[in-house]
């Protein structure tokens, strides 16, 4: 596993981060990591997702489609 060092970080900042920290039970160091993981990880999930919409869109290329606003107000209306 690697090490991260960020230089000059506001105080402020820190302090949030501490007291979020505190708040999921965690440590400073903890949240942080919890953190970038997260972000990391959210960023492959969005790349995937999008891939998917291409292949499904691709799939269904030249089907007419309904609009879907058409298609909940009749379910409304039943």
């Amino acid at each position: 596993m690697g090490t991260l060092t960020i230089r000059n970080l506001d105080d402020r900042v820190i302090e949030r981060l501490k007291a979020q920290a505190r708040a999921n039970e965690r440590s400073l160091e903890g949240e942080v990591r919890h953190m970038l993981t997260e972000r990391a990880d959210r960023r492959l999930r969005v790349a995937a997702f999008r891939e998917r919409t291409r292949e499904l869109a691709s799939a269904t290329a030249g089907t007419p489609q309904t609009d879907s606003a058409i298609l909940l107000r009749a379910d409304r209306d039943r």
